[in-house]
C-alpha cells in the first residue's frame, strides 16, 4: 500500500494548488481526482469557460454597437455559436494541460478516481473502469468543492431545465432564456447570451440583484445590464418550473402576489451552490458537517481530527476559487508548522459581467448594520477620460473610510476592468491604507485606476478633482 505525507482529495484551484505548495515543502504527495481532468470545476465548467464565452460574446457585441463609432467598418456580421463552443473549450483544454504540467513538474502522484474514506489515515480510490486501490497518509486535506444547488421543487433534467454547466455548452443560440438566481452566475451567463440576441430575463426573490454586495454596485450594474435587453423580474418568488417539451415554463408570484408566467427554450437554475462530499464517507474518519453540509474546521482549517483538513466551498465562506486556492496554501503550510495568515475581510469578489462589479472589505449596509461610523466617496466613470475614450463609461467606484481613522473599510467597483482594479484596494486594506494615503498615490494617466484615486479624494473631504 502506498503511502504519502499529505493525500489531496480535488483537484480544483484549492486542491491543486495545496498540492504543489505541498510539493514545495517537501511532501511526498498525492492528488485523487473523479474527474476524467484536472482543475475541478472552476477550469473545467466553470470560471473558465464562462469568461471565454464573456470575452467572445463582448467582441461580437462591440463590434455590432460600437465598431461604427470607432470608424471601423464590418459588413456580414455574424455569429458561428459552435464555432464560440468550440474556441472555448480550447482555452479549458490549454487550461487543463497547464495544470498537468505542474503535476508533473512538481513531482505529484495523480490518482484518478473518486476518493474516499476507510478510516482516518487510509483512502480508497476507485477509478470508473472499476479497479479499486487503497492508499494511506499522514495528512489529508479535502478539496472536493461545490455543485448546483436548486430549489426543492424544481427537477434539473439538463434539458430545458439547465444548470451553468449546460448553459456552456448548449448546441445552439436559443431565442428566450428565463434565469432563475440574479447572483453572480446568473448574471455572468446571462450576459453571455444577451449579448450574442436572446431574450433574458432574470427572475430573483430578492429586491436586487447581486444583493450580498453594496447596493450601490447592483443598481449600477442592472441600469448597464439593461442597456443590452436583460429583463429583470425582482421580488418575484418563483413557484414552478416546467419541463413542457420543447419549451421550460416558470411561473413565480410577483411582490404584489399576482401569477406571472414565462415560456423559454431554457430555464437556467443559479440560486448558488452547495457543498459536494458525495461519497466520501466522512462517518469512516469521525469528520463532522454543519446543518448546510459544510465540513466543520477550525480557524486554522483543520477538522476535527488534527491531520485532516479542509478548505474551499466545502467549508464555510464565500464559494470563490482565489478563496479556495489561500486556503490551500494556509492549510498546506500549517500542516508543515508555519504559521500563514488569512484575512476573509479581504478576499475581493468579482462579477465578469461588462462592467464588471469587484468589491473587497464592508459594504455600506454592513457598516451600517455595525454601528460603525463611516465616511464614503465616489467617483463615475463617466468622468473619466480613458473611459471615454474606450466607450466605457458606465459604472462607479466607491470607497468607504472610517469617519474618524480615515482607514479605509471597503471598496466597490462597478466599471471597466474592475476585476483587475480591485488589487489596489486589496494592497491598500492589507497594510490598513487610508482613503487619503490612496488619494496622494500617483496614478498614471489615463488609466481606470485614476477613478480610485478621485474616489479617495471624494471619501477626505469632497476633494475629487475631476468632477
Amino acid at each position: 500500500m502506498d503511502k504519502y505525507d499529505l493525500v489531496v482529495i480535488g483537484a480544483g484551484p484549492g486542491g491543486y494548488v495545496a498540492a504543489i505548495r505541498s510539493a514545495q515543502l517537501g511532501f511526498k504527495t498525492a492528488l485523487i481526482e473523479k474527474r476524467g481532468t484536472l482543475g475541478g470545476t472552476c477550469l473545467n465548467v466553470g470560471c473558465i469557460p464562462s469568461k471565454a464565452l464573456l470575452d467572445s460574446s463582448e467582441h461580437y457585441l462591440k463590434a455590432k454597437k460600437e465598431f461604427e463609432i470607432h470608424g471601423i467598418q464590418v459588413s456580414d456580421l455574424g455569429i458561428d455559436f459552435p464555432r464560440m463552443i468550440a474556441r472555448k473549450q480550447e482555452v479549458v483544454d490549454q487550461t487543463v494541460a497547464g495544470v498537468d504540467f505542474l503535476m508533473e513538474k512538481n513531482g505529484i502522484s495523480v490518482l484518478e478516481g473518486r476518493g474516499s474514506f476507510v478510516d482516518a489515515n487510509t483512502l480508497t480510490v476507485n477509478s470508473a473502469d472499476g479497479k479499486s486501490e487503497q492508499i494511506q497518509a499522514d495528512r489529508i486535506l479535502i478539496a472536493t468543492g461545490s455543485e448546483p444547488a436548486s430549489l426543492p421543487f424544481i427537477k434539473l433534467d439538463g434539458d430545458r431545465i439547465i444548470t451553468s454547466k449546460e448553459a456552456l455548452e448548449l448546441p445552439a443560440l436559443p431565442e428566450r432564456m428565463v434565469i432563475i438566481g440574479g447572483g453572480v452566475i446568473g448574471l455572468e451567463l446571462g450576459s453571455v447570451y444577451a449579448r450574442l440576441g436572446t431574450e433574458v430575463h432574470v427572475v430573483e426573490y430578492q429586491n436586487a440583484i447581486i444583493p450580498t454586495m453594496d447596493r450601490t454596485m447592483g443598481k449600477e450594474l442592472q441600469r448597464a445590464m439593461k442597456k443590452i435587453g436583460v429583463k429583470f423580474h425582482l421580488s418575484h418568488g418563483v413557484k414552478e418550473v416546467l419541463n413542457a417539451g420543447d419549451k421550460a415554463v416558470v411561473k413565480a408570484d410577483n411582490k404584489k402576489g399576482d401569477e406571472v408566467t414565462w415560456e423559454a427554450d431554457y430555464c437556467l437554475v443559479a440560486v448558488g451552490r452547495k457543498p459536494y462530499t458525495e461519497g466520501l464517507s466522512l462517518d469512516n474518519a469521525g469528520i463532522a458537517v454543519d446543518s448546510r453540509g459544510r465540513v466543520e474546521v477550525d480557524a486554522h482549517l483543520r477538522t476535527g481530527q488534527s491531520h485532516i483538513y479542509a478548505i474551499g466551498d466545502v467549508v464555510k465562506g464565500a464559494m470563490l476559487a482565489h478563496k479556495a486556492e489561500e486556503e490551500g496554501i494556509c492549510a498546506v503550510e500549517h500542516m508543515a508548522g508555519q504559521k500563514p495568515h488569512l484575512d476573509y475581510n479581504l478576499i475581493p469578489g468579482v462579477v465578469y459581467t461588462w462592467p464588471e462589479v469587484a468589491a473587497v472589505g464592508k459594504t455600506e449596509e454592513q457598516l451600517k448594520a455595525d454601528g460603525i461610523a463611516y465616511k464614503t466617496g465616489s467617483f463615475p466613470f463617466k468622468a473619466s477620460g480613458r473611459a471615454r475614450a474606450s466607450m466605457d463609461t458606465d459604472g462607479v467606484v466607491k470607497v468607504l473610510a472610517h469617519a474618524e481613522t480615515d482607514e479605509i473599510l471597503g471598496v466597490h467597483i462597478c466599471g471597466p476592468r474592475a476585476a483587475d482594479m480591485i488589487a489596489e484596494a486589496v494592497v491598500a486594506m492589507e497594510y490598513r491604507a487610508s482613503a487619503e494615503d490612496v488619494a496622494r498615490m500617483s496614478h498614471a494617466h489615463p488609466t481606470f485606476t485614476e477613478a480610485v484615486k478621485e474616489a479617495a479624494l471624494a471619501a477626505t473631504g469632497d476633494r475629487a478633482l475631476h468632477i
